[in-house]
């Protein structure tokens, strides 16, 4: 349970914890940032990692900081399409293998589930979609892979998606993070933030259970 209450307070308070490691690491932020995006979006059993709440709170650091948001988003969105693409090959190579067991806790079979029927609902369009959705953008490039997908059609949609996704959580916590209001209630913003990026799967989950009724 510790660890449990330990990965709360860091997502809540990610203000506070990224402006500590900046001050430890200094310009090896930029490659802590890097490695987290890169593993939320590249590797299918980091699925849990905080992808808008840490842009937003980054972009916001990088406000009072040395750091540049200048060179945060383009390095996120690099990290975001080779991310993708690692998780596209994963999933053209290994794919269905990796979900063979129905008990597995990590490799859970629903989560590509729901992700098939999202691609199914919104086709191609997907890959840009997912991005602003927790889970199913970590999903999303994997299953385009299993579906054989044409990678350079997959990886242009990568792109616009990925510079969509940083861009506007990043330089939205650039702009607005340090404004009084949104830092005084910097906790309920990332929070506020949770509900809305979840908010569509959510819904597209029960319109598929109630279809099923």
């Amino acid at each position: 349970m510790n660890i449990l209450h330990q990965v709360i307070d860091i997502v809540l308070h990610l203000d506070i914890h990224l402006a500590t490691l900046a001050i430890e690491y200094g310009v090896w932020m930029y490659g802590i940032l890097f490695l987290v995006i890169f593993c939320e979006t590249g590797l299918v059993v980091t699925p849990f990692l905080p992808g808008d709440s840490l842009l937003f709170a980054a972009g916001s650091l990088c406000a009072i900081t040395e750091l540049s948001v200048f060179v945060v988003v383009p390095l996120l969105i690099v990290a975001a399409v080779l991310g993708d693409s690692t998780n596209y090959w994963v999933g053209r190579g290994f794919g269905l293998k990796l979900f063979q067991n129905k008990d597995s806790r990590i490799f859970k079979r629903k989560y590509v589930d729901q992700t098939e029927l999202f691609y199914k609902k919104h086709g191609s369009k997907t890959v840009i979609l997912a991005r602003f959705m927790p889970i199913i953008r970590t999903f999303a490039p994997f299953v385009a892979g299993i579906g054989s997908m044409d990678y350079r059609k997959f990886l242009s949609f990568s792109v616009i998606g990925s510079v969509l996704w940083i861009g506007s959580f990043s330089f939205g916590g650039y702009f607005f993070g340090n404004i009084p209001f949104f830092k005084k209630n910097f906790t309920l913003v990332i929070v506020a933030i949770m509900i809305v990026s979840l908010l569509p799967g959510i819904i597209q989950y029960f319109k598929h259970r109630r279809g099923k009724v």
